[in-house]
């Protein structure tokens, strides 16, 4: 349901039913809580944060699965903590058929933050 039309997170989110969207509005919401030097987009026609000018995390609905994009380096580092998980070296799947990890995502997140805040030291 990825429509390259949209122009902000609300309108990704309003494409689709409305148990993937309280799945997306509340992964948004952890994101957004972390932080407040954060910015919302769409990017790659997903929805996108970036903090200080650089793609922070993205994530998306899809059919059977909702995926989440850190960087290779945080999927490296929870290597452990996703190996439950189908993953590549920049993508995330996490299983609608499962209760969605929102600590991990939170955790996830959280180490991004700081791996980018490290280079601004």
């Amino acid at each position: 349901m990825q429509d390259k039309k949209n122009t902000n997170i609300d309108e990704y989110i309003s494409n689709y039913p409305k148990e993937i969207q309280e799945i997306l509005q509340k992964i948004r919401k952890i994101i957004n809580e972390l932080s407040t030097n954060l910015s919302e987009d769409i990017k790659y026609w997903i929805p996108t944060f970036v903090y200080n000018k650089i793609n922070l995390v993205h994530f998306a609905a899809y059919k059977n699965h909702i995926g989440f994009y850190p960087t290779p380096s945080a999927i490296s580092h929870f290597q452990k903590e996703l190996k439950e998980f189908k993953q590549s070296k920049w993508a995330i799947q996490f299983p609608l058929s499962k209760a969605i990890n929102y600590d991990l995502i939170k955790h996830i997140v959280i180490y991004r933050l700081d791996e980018e805040k490290q280079k601004y030291l």
